[in-house]
């Protein structure tokens, strides 16, 4: 059970941020700080819009009046093979007190993805006339350096057919709360078959349709103060929101059916880094409140292609979507008509 929790929150990238003790970097000032943690969660936020946002539908028919189907989801959002998310280069030219120990004056470090370790750094300033302080500690790595290379989510989701060709859905992942984590979602949608219009639409071998979902999650993470960072009640709130916009097309067979869909992701997240830290090493020994909150988006253009298997009461579905972030969707659905 603790594995299922684990993937659940790298959904935000929530457990490993916190694990790897990047409240240290507030040792470097409050705007080096806030830059370097930008440019460190950014990616893993837009993986997980990506993830959370998969698995609104598994055939391009709508259900009929009172026709219902609940379904267990998983995704999956890969970003093995995708550097240019794993890493960032890091300058010290754009930083004010932050340096590499071995001298570098930029670098490719890691990112909440990634899994670039041992990368050293340090800030030195004057403390009192003639009298320098210094500060060294380590960069984070990321998910990878866990062998975890893609972001999870997971939610139960429920449609039902309402007035001719409209299908009605809501996913729910109720919140579940650890020691140090907490982490809930849900979402509404709507899918509207076309050719129901058509006048000789049961002649027809494909059905088409529109798709539009809207997807929020929340998580919060408590974060172990460290030799550097005392403070109270230091934890991370996230907040996501993202829309898709759908045309989707499928074949209509009794048992099995072929579908795929041709969209566009328009997502965001808010990251408050909450919570009482007071640096009591190094030369900027200060204490911030509610230190900074960071924004990022996810857009771009989407398609996916499926599979869904119906035996009676009892349907299976996976998919693959070619995105920023591609993933699989695979479902277990239980629905009548």
């Amino acid at each position: 059970m603790k594995k299922v929790i684990f993937l659940l929150f790298t959904i935000a990238g929530l457990n490993v941020y916190g694990q790897s003790n990047i409240n240290e970097i507030l040792a470097a000032g409050l705007d080096d700080a806030e830059r370097f943690t930008n440019d460190y969660l950014a990616p893993v936020s837009e993986g997980a819009m990506h993830s959370i946002s998969n698995g609104w539908y598994n055939h391009g028919e709508a259900k009929p009046l009172g026709g219902f189907e609940i379904s267990i989801i998983g995704n999956m959002a890969n970003f093995k093979d995708k550097t240019d998310k794993k890493t960032f280069e890091l300058n010290t030219v754009d930083y004010e007190n932050l340096q590499f120990d071995d001298g570098s004056t930029s670098k490719m470090v890691s990112t909440a993805l990634g899994d670039i370790e041992g990368v050293m750094v340090y800030v030195v300033g004057e403390i009192a006339p003639g009298v320098n302080s210094r500060e060294d500690f380590e960069l984070p790595a990321g998910l990878a350096s866990e062998d975890v290379n893609f972001i999870p989510s997971a939610f139960i989701q429920a449609s039902i057919g309402l007035f001719k060709g409209t299908e009605l859905k809501a996913r729910f992942l109720p919140k579940i709360n650890t020691e140090e984590a907490a982490i809930g979602l849900y979402g509404v949608g709507v899918q509207h078959e076309f050719t129901q219009h058509l006048p000789a639409e049961k002649l027809f071998p494909v059905a088409i349709s529109g798709v539009i979902g809207y997807t929020h999650l929340d998580g919060t993470y408590d974060f172990t103060s460290t030799n550097i960072i005392a403070g109270e009640d230091q934890r991370i709130d996230m907040k996501m929101n993202t829309w898709i916009f759908q045309a989707v097309v499928s074949t209509k067979l009794p048992i099995i059916n072929f579908y795929g869909g041709l969209g566009y992701l328009s997502g965001k997240s808010t990251t408050d880094i909450l919570g009482t830290y007071t640096v009591q090493s190094g030369p900027f020994q200060e204490t911030y409140t509610d230190p900074f909150s960071l924004n990022k988006d996810a857009k771009g253009v989407r398609a996916n292609i499926g599979a869904k298997l119906k035996l009676g009461f009892f349907r299976l579905h996976a998919d693959y979507t070619l995105a920023d972030f591609n993933s699989l969707s695979v479902g277990l659905n239980f629905g009548f008509r």
